[in-house]
C-alpha cells in the first residue's frame, strides 16, 4: 500500500502560464478523484449508521460477531473521513505540510489494515464458532482481541512514516513515498503484499474450506444472515483488493528488471486502483444492510 499517492506529476499540468486555473489543474486525478468522492458520499454516512445501530443495540449485541462488525464499520470510517484531503491533492496540489501528510497518511494505512485485519479476525471467529459451538469469550476476552489487532494495525503502518515525504514539482508538491533505493521499495512493496493480503487471506481461505468440510452435523446454518454477510465482505474485499497487489507484483517486477516502461506504467495506475480500493469501505455498511432483512435478529444470534 505504499503506492497510494493520491499525487499526480507536475509534467501533466498545463503549462498555460496565463491561465491560472489550467496551470493548477490536473485531469489525470478526475476519474481516482470522482471514485473517492462517491466513497466518501456513501461510505462515511453508512459507517456512521452502522455505528449507532450497533451503539445502541449494545445490550443485545454483546458477542464478538459484533464488536468486531462495529470495529470494520469504525476502521472504514477512519480512511474514509480523510478523503476530500486526498481528494483535492489529487486535482490540485499538497498544501497541508509534511507533519499532515505523514499522519493523515499514518491514518490511512492504520484504516487499510484495520479493515483487513478485522475481515480475518471475522472469518476466523465464524469457524471457530461452528467447530466449537460452546466457545464464547467473556467482554475481557473480547477487548484484549481487538487491543492486540490494533497494535498489530498500528506497527504494519509505521514504515508509512519513514517514506512519505514532501515531493516538490513545477507549480505542485506532493504527499508521496520516497525510498532510499530500489531494494527498500521492493522490501516494502514485498512486505505490504504478503502481510497484507497473501497471509491474511490464506488464513481465510483455509478457515473456508475447513469450514465447508465440517458443514454437516454443525451450527454452520444456525445463522446463515451472518455467514453471508461474513462471506460477502470477505469476498468483497479480495475482489477490490486483487488489482492493486496485482500492480504491487508488477512493480516488483520492474524494478527488479529495472525496466521503466512496466514501472512507468505501474506508477501511472497505483493511483487508480488504489482509489478502488475505498469502495470497499462505502461497500461493508450495504453488505450488512442487505445481508438479513432482520438484521437486530442476526446480531442476537451471532
Amino acid at each position: 500500500m505504499e503506492q497510494l499517492n493520491f499525487t499526480t506529476n507536475a509534467s501533466n499540468i498545463s503549462s498555460t502560464l496565463d491561465d491560472p486555473l489550467s496551470a493548477s489543474w490536473d485531469s489525470s486525478g478526475l476519474f481516482p478523484g470522482v471514485v473517492l468522492s462517491l466513497c466518501f458520499l456513501l461510505g462515511v454516512p453508512g459507517n456512521i449508521a452502522v455505528i449507532v445501530f450497533l451503539g445502541r443495540n449494545r445490550q443485545q449485541l454483546s458477542s464478538l460477531s459484533r464488536s468486531l462488525m462495529l470495529n470494520l464499520a469504525v476502521s472504514d470510517l477512519l480512511g474514509l473521513i480523510t478523503l476530500p484531503l486526498w481528494i483535492y491533492a489529487l486535482l490540485y496540489s499538497w498544501t497541508l505540510g509534511l507533519v499532515a501528510c505523514k499522519v493523515l497518511t499514518y491514518l490511512m494505512y492504520c484504516s487499510i489494515y484495520g479493515s483487513l485485519l478485522t475481515v480475518t479476525a471475522l472469518s476466523i471467529q465464524r469457524y471457530l464458532q461452528v467447530i466449537y459451538l460452546q466457545m464464547q469469550l467473556g467482554q475481557a476476552g473480547q477487548m484484549g482481541i481487538l487491543v492486540l489487532l490494533w497494535v498489530v494495525v498500528m506497527i504494519l503502518s509505521i514504515p508509512t512514516l519513514v517514506v512519505r515525504q514532501l515531493v516538490e514539482g513545477e507549480n505542485w508538491i506532493s504527499c508521496k513515498a520516497q525510498y532510499s533505493s530500489n531494494a527498500q521499495h521492493v522490501t516494502l512493496l514485498l512486505t505490504e503484499t504478503l502481510l497484507g493480503f497473501v497471509l491474511p487471506f490464506s488464513i481465510v481461505v483455509f478457515a473456508y474450506i475447513r469450514l465447508h468440510k465440517r458443514v454437516n452435523g454443525t451450527a454452520f446454518f444456525n445463522n446463515p444472515r451472518m455467514t453471508r454477510l461474513v462471506t460477502s465482505i470477505v469476498v468483497t474485499f479480495f475482489l477490490l483488493w486483487m488489482p492493486y497487489h496485482i500492480f504491487n507484483v508488477l512493480g516488483v517486477v520492474a524494478l527488479l528488471l529495472r525496466n521503466e516502461v512496466l514501472l512507468k506504467f505501474c506508477t501511472e495506475h497505483w493511483s487508480t486502483v488504489g482509489a478502488l480500493t475505498f469502495v470497499n469501505s462505502c461497500l461493508d455498511p450495504l453488505l450488512y444492510a442487505f445481508a438479513s432483512q432482520n438484521t437486530c435478529t442476526t446480531c442476537r444470534n451471532a
